[in-house]
């Protein structure tokens, strides 16, 4: 099925799991979607299974969007506490599509609370509550590593994510997923790999199928030299693999060594989860010449998730580091926070630089990546889809250099396999019976779609554009704008220089935000635990209708000693 197909089907508001081979362009189609939808007022909700998918369309964890944060179950009593919580409702009165990406990094138990969580906030008894679903992924990728169990097969140590309560529970065995029966779209196009051999063999892997002429160009790639200039990216499966070569290479380097350390906050068993999904190293060691990837997106800075380049300088008053992207653009870094959340609150965050020493990587940690160059190590392979997606990674075989290769890292697990047969009948099917309609069914269907969810039929009358102006230029932006600079992790004076706007103004931003979008995440901003502690302990002094103004509270600090100004009290009242 072609992209243009796909996105015909999805306009007609049926609900989709998008699938396709590594490169196909699921995510592309993805924002092409979402902008149709947003070009018609449908609000949607981008989310994706871990906050390294979710950047790549500038969304947000599942989890934290559905509000089931870390939970392993969830019963009457708890969809009753989430009834309690504000912004919930905000968001799901809104929402009117689910999108939600890298699907197979998904718990199936996870995908049955969604659907829950969905039903119990839209008052409507149909499967998620009648959003419709836009489920994205490929099975063949690589699953959930937090509860994996491993077992001894013909093909080495491989596994399957399980339940809390144990045995396989992949997302398509789901409930959820026999309930939503969504319609299947399976990209057969190839957007990543620009040679034809390469792109024969991984489709060979997915097909399980893969002959002695496809391993022997492998083979023939093994201690192969790389044409281009750019430095090739080293692919282990393990982290010590990883850590050593970064190490050694960062140690060549005869100059100035600058250190920046992670910052944490929160439960420190959530904090040590949100450490091991994080591509951020919580001592990160720079110096000029050092080799890096960018493992965030930011757009307006020109950088996006997975774009290379070196260390060229330090900012000379902030010590940030300085970037010669292979791009050719330079780019300052500044720190960016991530963080987990559960019913509405941040339960742990770490703030660091958006870099990682790059002359090495974990496959775990590449899936989603596009690179030129890499080396490949598929020696130590232990799961199902290793090899596949460090191979996918890449857009050419002459960008591939081997370190070793290990039959196994091909195989691929029987179960996906049997099931991927399914979806490319049932797609197949799909592309018949739509292909059937003709230009007015097909017009009649899409705008049904756009009646029902409450959107605008006409995106080119004067009136529509002059309505959506009016949105842009009232108080929505100047709060979103400051609200997307302070998760990008810039503090409020950089705020208020970057927008020029005093301090006391970006504040009030922030005070408005966090009544609108209490979920935003301003740890990096929160001032000593001193000022908080005495904040709140002459707020507690208060009566009436002086309790949380700001003079009473500065009168009494001043009676007993304390020079907090205006903006360090309401900065702390932000955090009681």
């Amino acid at each position: 099925m072609t992209q243009e197909q796909a996105l015909k089907i999805m306009k007609t508001g049926v609900n989709i799991y998008l699938t396709g081979s590594a490169g196909s362009g699921k995510t592309y189609l993805l924002n092409q979607y979402i902008s149709y939808l947003q070009d018609h007022d449908i609000a949607v909700a981008v989310t994706a299974s871990t906050g390294i998918a979710a950047t790549h369309m500038n969304g947000m964890t599942i989890h934290g969007w559905s509000g089931i944060g870390v939970k392993n179950k969830m019963d009457e009593r708890d969809l009753d506490q989430l009834e309690e919580k504000k912004y919930l409702w905000n968001r799901f009165e809104k929402a009117r599509v689910l999108i939600i990406d890298e699907i197979s990094m998904l718990h199936g138990y996870q995908l049955d609370m969604i659907e829950k969580v969905c039903r119990k906030f839209k008052r409507v008894e149909k499967p998620f509550g009648g959003l419709q679903v836009i489920l994205s992924g490929d099975f063949f990728q690589l699953p959930p590593v937090e509860k994996r169990i491993y077992e001894e097969s013909p093909v080495g140590l491989v596994g399957n994510p399980t339940s809390p309560t144990g045995g396989t529970k992949m997302v398509y065995i789901s409930d959820a997923w026999k309930i939503l029966n969504p319609a299947i779209c399976y990209l057969t196009e190839q957007h990543r790999q620009e040679d034809n051999i390469l792109t024969e063999i991984l489709n060979t892997i997915r097909d399980n199928n893969t002959e002695d002429k496809h391993y022997k160009y492998l083979e023939k790639r093994i201690d192969a030299k790389l044409n281009n200039n750019e430095k090739a990216t080293k692919l282990y499966t393990h982290n010590v693999n990883v850590d050593n070569e970064n190490h050694t290479e960062l140690s060549k380097i005869d100059a100035e060594e600058k250190i920046y350390y992670m910052t944490s906050k929160g439960n420190d068993i959530i904090v040590d989860i949100l450490k091991k999904s994080c591509l951020a190293h919580e001592e990160l060691r720079l110096k000029i010449g050092a080799e890096i990837m960018c493992i965030k997106n930011n757009m307006e800075s020109g950088y996006v998730n997975g774009s290379r380049g070196k260390v060229v300088d330090f900012d000379p008053e902030t010590h940030n580091p300085i970037i010669k992207l292979y791009n050719g653009k330079t780019v300052t870094i500044t720190p960016m926070l991530w963080a987990i959340e559960e019913d509405g609150k941040i339960k742990a965050s770490i703030t660091q630089l958006p870099l990682r020493l790059a002359w090495a990587i974990t496959i775990h940690k590449s899936q989603g990546m596009s690179l030129d160059n890499a080396e490949i190590d598929l020696r130590s392979t232990f799961a199902y889809g290793m090899g596949y997606v460090a191979l996918s990674r890449v857009r050419t075989l002459s960008g591939i250099k081997l370190i070793g290769l290990n039959k196994n890292a091909l195989k691929v697990d029987p179960e996906v396999l049997k099931f991927d047969q399914e979806l490319k009948n049932e797609s197949a099917e799909n592309e018949i019976v739509f292909s059937k309609l003709n230009k007015s069914d097909q017009q009649k269907m899409e705008s049904d779609f756009i009646k029902r969810m409450g959107g605008t039929l006409d995106t080119s009358s004067k009136t529509h554009r002059k309505s959506k102006r009016k949105i842009i230029d009232t108080k929505i932006p100047t709060i979103l704008v400051t609200k997307e600079l302070l998760e990008s992790g810039k503090n409020i004076k950089q705020i208020a220089k970057e927008r020029n706007l005093t301090q006391g103004t970006i504040t009030h931003h922030i005070e408005e935000i966090m009544k609108e979008y209490p979920e935003t995440i301003i740890s990096h901003i929160k001032p000593s635990q001193k000022n908080i502690d005495l904040v709140k302990k002459v707020n507690k002094k208060l009566k009436g209708e002086e309790v949380g103004k700001l003079n009473p509270i500065k009168l009494i600090l001043e009676k007993e000693g304390h020079s907090l100004s205006f903006e360090d009290i309401r900065i702390a009242r932000l955090f009681i």
